[in-house]
């Protein structure tokens, strides 16, 4: 019975690990949002995703934490003077049954020219490999009152909350 809760909350643990970031504040090197003053009304605000976030997702969280940061401050709008989003990509290779890596090699039969053939030989197993995509996306913005100036890189934050706000999907809580 031990066994089996134990079991259960180890499969729990790693099922809560396997989603996308949500939207929420970085703490400790943990993933999510983070911003820094650099004056009274410019800010560099980052959204750090894990790797099944996808890039428009760490975007759209760093958007919208741009607008929630400028009514936070009593501002009205947010212009971006510098943008840009990194991809930290790793590839990654697995080979064979998990099961049975923990128990060593275990031959199925013999070759006559290359020998024992084996179930987990790590010279004929098939490994197969796979690309691991992490985004992180870092702004530097500037916040102003009043409406909006007309040009690309400016945004009504309050226009921002509401059309994003539907998208985001904030932690869940215990």
């Amino acid at each position: 019975m031990f066994r089996t809760l134990i079991c259960l909350g180890a499969v729990a643990s790693l099922a809560a690990c396997a989603t996308a970031t949500p939207y929420q504040q970085a703490a400790g090197g943990a993933y999510g949002f983070d911003e820094m003053a650099i004056e009274n009304d410019r800010y560099r605000v980052s959204f750090s995703g894990n790797s099944l976030t996808d890039r428009a997702t760490v975007e759209n969280y760093l958007l919208f934490r741009a607008a929630e940061l400028t009514l936070e401050r009593g501002y009205d709008h947010f212009s971006i003077a510098q943008r840009e989003t990194d991809a930290e990509r790793r590839t990654v290779g697995t080979s064979g049954d998990p099961f049975h890596s923990a128990y060593g090699f275990r031959y199925r039969y013999f070759h006559p020219t290359f020998g024992w053939y084996g179930l987990r030989d790590p010279f004929w197993d098939d490994v197969n490999m796979r690309e691991i995509t992490r985004y992180e996306a870092q702004a530097e913005i500037l916040m102003g009152r009043g409406p909006a100036p007309d040009t690309p890189e400016a945004f009504e934050a309050r226009e921002v909350v509401e059309n994003l706000g539907p998208r985001i999907v904030r932690p869940e809580t215990r």
